[in-house]
């Protein structure tokens, strides 16, 4: 059987009115062959409907190619190792081409990193919550916003306020509490930073390490924890919702004022990130978190906690007192003193 492109070349030929002994040398054939396949009716014949099949191209010899040995030697053994090193090491070794080539084998023979699968896990119903300062720019100034999520319902809640402080850490942490409805039995915090205020001072400190908070904790009954995305414990749980907040609420919003600003993040979370469905555990948050966390959250506190450490607020600075007044001091000559003192000069 004739190939398809030489029955498809000789028809087109022969539509041309090119002669059997043009088409021979355009094809590369003898003159026979090309009436060999006229009378053997190669022309009546139907195109098979098999695929074009091209000849691999033959490979092309790269100066690199004789030291392809180094480079996968030295690869093997330090694999971050750069094109620019490995360059100049063969150039060394009698290397005369380019550092493009030397590149691209790098690329190709360069062993890649095998990634550890992320095994995500799942937490109990209201075994577990995340709490999260994050800062934010406006035009009147940085606020902090504090961002708090169930670990299983994803359910979240969010506020924004002027400092970050401990006090404001424990407010925002019982408005969260208020708006769940109880408290998660465990509470996650990032690398257990936090800020306190100690005589109008931020001074930075870690959550297992400061009195005050434990005392708050044990108030609320929720222990305290260290979320560390990298341990084998918690890989693959611990929730990012910062970027979430940036990208699904804040940008792209006009606010007017801070009372402004907390009012559309509770909009927001009621009409779009607590319905959304999660794309983890593809259900909506809000759905999740009535129909099993809701139940099992421990109660809310009978009462708010009182707060040992310093208020927020300044205190006025006393006013500068009055200067006193000025005495009137009576000037008499020296002979008023002598005749008081019956002395005669």
């Amino acid at each position: 059987m004739y190939a398809r492109n030489q029955r498809v070349l000789l028809r087109h030929y022969l539509e041309r009115g090119l002669s059997k002994a043009e088409i021979a040398r355009e094809l590369g054939v003898a003159r026979r062959t090309v009436y060999h396949w006229i009378a053997t009716g190669q022309l009546e014949r139907e195109l098979d409907d098999a695929p074009m099949r091209y000849a691999a191209r033959p490979p092309v010899t790269c100066k690199v190619d004789p030291f392809r040995g180094i480079l996968a030697a030295r690869l093997a053994e330090y694999p971050k190792l750069s094109a620019v090193r490995l360059f100049e090491e063969i150039r060394a070794a009698g290397y005369a081409g380019g550092y493009t080539q030397v590149k691209d084998c790098v690329r190709q023979m360069r062993p890649t990193p095998v990634v550890e699968p992320v095994v995500r896990f799942e937490t109990a119903p209201g075994h577990q919550g995340q709490a999260d300062f994050a800062e934010f720019r406006l035009p009147w100034g940085k606020r902090y916003a504090l961002v708090v999520v169930l670990g299983y319902s994803r359910l979240l809640w969010l506020q924004f306020y002027t400092r970050q402080t401990m006090l404001v850490l424990m407010r925002g942490l019982e408005d969260a509490f208020a708006y769940f409805g109880g408290v998660p039995a465990n509470l996650l915090f990032d690398q257990l930073k936090a800020v306190i205020v100690d005589d109008e001072r931020e001074i930075g400190g870690r959550l297992l390490e400061n009195a005050e908070f434990m005392r708050f904790a044990a108030h609320w009954d929720f222990r305290v924890r260290a979320c560390r995305p990298y341990r084998a414990q918690t890989k693959g749980k611990v929730e990012r919702p910062i970027g979430y907040v940036r990208q699904g609420f804040f940008y792209g919003r006009t606010f007017l004022n801070d009372a402004d600003l907390n009012a559309q993040a509770l909009s927001w979370l009621a009409q779009t990130a607590n319905r959304r469905l999660h794309r983890t555990t593809a259900e909506a948050p809000r759905l999740r978190f009535e129909r099993d966390e809701r139940v099992v959250l421990r109660p809310l506190a009978a009462r708010p906690y009182r707060s040992l450490v310093a208020t927020a607020h300044t205190p006025e600075r006393s006013r500068p007192s009055q200067p006193p007044a000025m005495l009137h001091v009576e000037r008499r000559p020296l002979a008023w003193y002598d005749r008081l003192t019956g002395v005669a000069r």
